[in-house]
């Protein structure tokens, strides 16, 4: 075969693979999408349409299964940064209890139904370990999807699957200590010593190094240094974790975490978001040709059963555990079923344990099979979960309201703290509008007290249609996701150009964000912060009068500010410059202010 004059042996191996996975992904995964199958089955059939049991299209599967988990690295990286550290130690419960709870029973009770069917005990223990593991790159491509990240049930999810890769050395020296004649030499206490100190230098010590070296590459004003540099971040603590036995997606996200804080944040974020999203679904994809066809075919029911059996014991112990830690029942059904998978890191297991000689090639052709089928299943097992929910609230109360009203001219997205005085101020005036709530329980709960909403994802432009966006004037964005808030605004403002949007917003970062799409937007704390600055001016003396003409000189200079900002967002330098000549303007402005000099009654076009 020729392609552009050049033999097939002449076309590059990697160009070859590359036009393949993207085509590939291009074909399936907008179909999948449409069909309401989501994403993430989309590349799993894409890759086994395209691997060595479908097309045959692609052979060495191994080698792009390590090379795309860097999607589930960069991803865990993104993760990091939209928390911090003190985020992450108010997660510590969560983390350790659960996560230990799950991992040490899940090994026990695989371990003890293996003993039961009378297999040998070091094959049911290093099962376990596998079973004990769910896939990072699954579990949290479903919730972003679904918009369940910063929900309780996510978060929950997040904290047990963090555990899990940090569950890696234990594991592992478990799983060494079964062989100690030949374990011994890779795994010892010194590797943990290690692997501790490693955690311990990059937490302590990536604080005082990482700024300063984002501010060095940041000031030669180039682009494409700064990806460079991002990815050279990632990839580096990457392997130097790798290298002392822990996870690569640990390290990874321990360096988004340190730097969650930092003004950089928002451009690691854009500049890493691309590569992210492409990786995983390679990896993804790399899933779907690892599922060895033939033998599944061989034995169905052994690999099939297995799989299934498997993922309803996961499922019959993390339901009970969630609600032992006082989830709702809804959040804990979620929980279970999006970690119920078998993860991506019982491949290492396995593979680990045959090199030890625990197992042999069959059983661990068997084992694999059984990981693959049981990660195909979770999208199957969410899509039913949702079909689940929206049957199961169709037949109780709370969706008793489930046709939408199409001609109210107001919809509120989000029916939390902000949607719902929204909600009220609007019925109080005789304007109730359409509110659509994406989380079942705070639906239920606003049924209960006599509200009226809908259960919908809200960055669905299906949703959105079935809500009258088309006969709407005012769409309001109260929800909790920005990134869902910002994709719904591009789709309004592209669709439904007539509808007027107002948005709740976290920071003057995202503040910034819906200036690009020049839509107003109030920062969620901004108002109530200077209500409580305000009742603090009155408590150190000030009168009612004089604290309320400060706040609102405060207030009014703050959004100049914001404003004037806009243009140079991404120019540190100008950022900071103009922060520090804003403090001064402040001082200035409200000194006089306090001491009579300036009138109280300024024009507002004088600038300030």
């Amino acid at each position: 075969m020729v392609y552009f004059g050049m033999t097939e042996t002449q076309v590059p191996t990697f160009l070859l693979q590359g036009i393949i996975y993207l085509g590939a992904a291009v074909l399936a995964v907008p179909i999948s999408k449409r069909i309401g199958l989501g994403s993430v089955i989309g590349y799993l059939i894409a890759g086994i349409l395209i691997g060595p049991w479908g097309l045959r299209l692609i052979d060495d599967v191994e080698t792009v299964l390590h090379f795309s988990e860097f999607g589930v690295v960069m991803m865990l990286f993104l993760i990091g940064l939209e928390l911090n550290l003190d985020k992450l130690w108010q997660l510590r419960l969560p983390i350790f209890a659960t996560g230990g709870l799950q991992v040490v029973t899940s090994v026990l009770l695989v371990l003890l139904l293996g003993l039961v069917f009378k297999l040998d005990w070091r094959i049911a223990l290093v099962a376990g370990m596998g079973v004990a593991m769910s896939s990072t790159a699954i579990a949290m491509q479903t919730m972003i999807e679904r918009g369940e990240l910063n929900q309780p049930a996510g978060q929950a999810v997040f904290s047990m699957l963090l555990f899990q890769d940090l569950a890696v050395i234990p594991l592992m020296l478990v799983l060494s200590l079964l062989v100690p004649q030949v374990g011994h030499s890779h795994f010892d206490w010194l590797s943990a010593l290690k692997a501790l100190g490693l955690v311990f230098t990059i937490v302590v010590g990536g604080d005082y190094v990482l700024r300063p070296v984002l501010r060095y590459i940041a000031n030669t004003g180039l682009r494409e240094v700064f990806i460079a540099f991002a990815l050279f971040l990632i990839m580096g603590v990457a392997l130097l974790m790798q290298l002392v036995g822990l996870s690569m997606a640990l390290g990874a996200f321990l360096a988004g975490v340190l730097l969650a804080d930092s003004e950089y944040r928002q451009e690691l974020e854009l500049d890493i978001e691309p590569f992210k999203g492409l990786l995983l679904g390679l990896f993804f994809i790399a899933v779907g040709m690892s599922v060895n066809i033939g033998l599944v075919w061989q034995q169905p029911l052994l690999i099939i059963g297995l799989a299934l059996a498997l993922v309803v014991v996961k499922v019959s112990l993390l339901y009970p555990l969630a609600l032992m830690f006082k989830q709702s029942k809804l959040d804990a059904l979620f929980f279970a079923l999006v970690l119920s998978q078998i993860g991506e890191f019982a491949f290492v297991i396995f593979s680990t344990a045959e090199q030890l000689g625990v197992l042999n090639n069959q059983t661990t052709s068997i084992l694999n099979a059984v990981v693959a089928i049981s990660m195909l299943a979770t999208p199957l097992i969410m899509l039913g979960y949702s079909w689940w929910i929206k049957h199961h609230l169709t037949q109780t109360d709370i969706t008793k309201h489930d046709t939408f009203e199409t001609q109210r001219p107001v919809i509120v997205a989000g029916f939390g703290r902000v949607g719902q005085v929204i909600t009220r101020l609007l019925n109080g005036i005789g304007s109730p509008p359409t509110v659509i709530e994406f989380d079942a329980n705070q639906l239920e709960l606003s049924r209960r007290f006599g509200f009226k909403a809908y259960y919908g994802n809200i960055a669905r432009p299906d949703v959105l249609i079935a809500a009258g966006i088309k006969n709407a004037h005012l769409l309001i964005l109260a929800i909790d996701s920005h990134e869902d808030a910002m994709k719904t605004a591009r789709y309004v403002r592209s669709h439904f150009p007539h509808v007027k949007i107002l948005a709740r917003t976290r920071n003057r970062t995202t503040a910034f964000d819906f200036m690009d799409l020049e839509i107003e937007s109030v920062r969620e704390t901004f108002l109530s912060s200077l209500e409580l600055g305000e009742l603090t001016l009155k408590e150190l003396g000030y009168d009612s009068e004089n604290a309320e003409n400060l706040v609102a000189k405060f207030r009014k200079l703050d959004e100049h500010r914001l404003k004037e900002s806009h243009p140079f967002r991404h120019d540190m330098k100008k950022m900071i410059a103009q922060s520090n000549q804003s403090r001064v303007d402040l001082s200035n402005i409200l000194t006089q202010e306090t001491h009579g000099n300036l009138n109280l009654n300024t024009d507002d076009n004088v600038p300030i």
